[in-house]
């Protein structure tokens, strides 16, 4: 297999980056977002990757959006068969080139990126600096150890046989790719997509990644992240106003651009415990599911069962979707669990994605601030927790003072 170079923004991109982004553009468009690049690995970024190597990976893609990436968005349309994307939004995203990335070394020494700009522009450079900085990351390591391309690729294939093998046994079991963010390379993932799609047809319901979904002919999987909820968190507190407002005000106008499209609800971000006691019954009804990404995944779906049953909704007709550092044995051990029950699906990522016998990089790129505000996630796992200490602080007294507050008022019309 020949090494495929990225020359495409979208090659980088996972939907969710452009729903987000119309919906930025259409709710927030002077929101100034920065996003800041995390190492939260032991290894140093740099020993194989300099600032001046990545800068200019990063601006040959910065002029944005391509004629034809633009074609694929405008041919994409909603479940009511309208257009997913406004003319007027893929007009500005065809128009304006991306701000400018600040790749550095900071006081480990180690590979530092920060990019600030429109909040529905900046959004983009996410899963890019990623994808990207993992594919310079593992060529240039390869080289350094003089390893063979060939026989990793072997190894990636071996390993690759076997889930294939597994999941021919295993029909009722779909799942996407979401393993752009943390891929080897563009070029394996392309490779990795074009073989579960031939090989496993029942399983594979599509990709996460936009380039690669029109190349397969199909509609690209996603709805939000969690930087979504969080701007809208850290603009409502820049307001003086309870950042969780700005949760909810995220929710409706998700209803709002997309009336009831892409209506997976991203439940960790403010803690999966606040998200259950805070959606609204309406809602519950109304969205096809939900999607776990942080904690025990067992533990979230037979929550999310129970809160289904206690407001009269049958949990086999709704959805969860797994998406928190799968592989192969977990996926099999949540389908058999939650089998009957509610129904299931897969979004794998660096297992699928990365899986050739070399240890993946653990990085990711937040938002860390808008206008000058700070913003939090709260997970369900404290360890994925973002935030100065002091505004998580502030956001689980929030979070506390609503639970106690909705406990109370449950209790009074009990």
């Amino acid at each position: 297999m020949e090494k495929q170079q990225t020359t495409h923004l979208s090659q980088g991109l996972d939907y969710y980056k452009a729903t987000m982004s119309q919906l930025e553009y259409e709710k927030h468009r002077d929101a100034h977002v920065t996003f800041e690049l995390k190492n939260r690995g032991n290894n140093l970024l740099s020993e194989y990757v300099t600032p001046e190597e990545l800068t200019q990976r990063l601006e040959t893609l910065r002029q944005g959006w391509q004629p034809d990436e633009i074609a694929a968005l405008a041919g994409l349309q909603n479940q009511d068969g309208k257009a997913q994307f406004s003319e007027n939004y893929l007009n500005y995203i065809a128009d304006t080139p991306l701000p400018s990335v600040d790749v550095r070394l900071d006081e480990r020494g180690d590979i530092a990126a920060t990019t600030s700009g429109e909040w529905p522009l900046v959004t983009f450079w996410e899963t890019v600096v990623m994808s990207e900085l993992n594919e310079l990351y593992f060529e240039n390591k390869l080289k350094a150890e003089g390893a063979s391309l060939e026989a990793l690729y072997t190894e990636g294939d071996r390993r690759l046989d076997e889930k294939i093998a597994i999941l021919k046994e295993r029909p009722d079991i779909q799942f996407a790719d979401f393993g752009t963010r943390r891929r080897f390379s563009y070029g394996w993932q392309q490779h990795v997509i074009e073989r579960v799609a031939q090989e496993l047809p029942e399983n594979f319901i599509g990709t996460s990644n936009i380039y690669l979904a029109h190349k397969l002919g199909t509609q690209p999987i996603g709805t939000y992240a969690h930087e979504l909820p969080m701007v809208y968190a850290a603009l409502t507190d820049s307001e003086r106003r309870d950042p969780l407002e700005g949760h909810a005000e995220m929710l409706r106008d998700w209803e709002e651009v997309y009336k009831g499209d892409l209506s997976v609800a991203l439940t960790d971000t403010f803690t999966s415990e606040y998200f259950f006691e805070s959606f609204v019954g309406d809602q519950a009804k109304s969205w096809k599911g939900l999607r776990h990404d942080s904690g025990d995944p067992v533990e979230f779906g037979e929550q999310a069962i129970t809160y289904y049953e206690s407001r009269g909704i049958d949990p086999a007709s709704k959805t969860i979707v797994f998406s928190d550092g799968l592989d192969i044995d977990t996926i099999i051990s949540l389908a058999d669990h939650f089998k009957g029950r509610i129904n299931t699906t897969f979004g794998w990522g660096t297992t699928l994605t990365n899986d050739l016998g070399l240890t993946p990089n653990n990085i990711v790129m937040k938002a860390v601030e808008v206008n000058g505000t700070g913003t939090v996630k709260l997970s369900d796992n404290e360890g994925k927790h973002t935030g100065t200490p002091e505004k998580i602080g502030f956001y689980q007294r929030k979070v506390n003072a609503a639970l106690g507050a909705l406990a109370l008022m449950r209790t009074k019309v009990a």
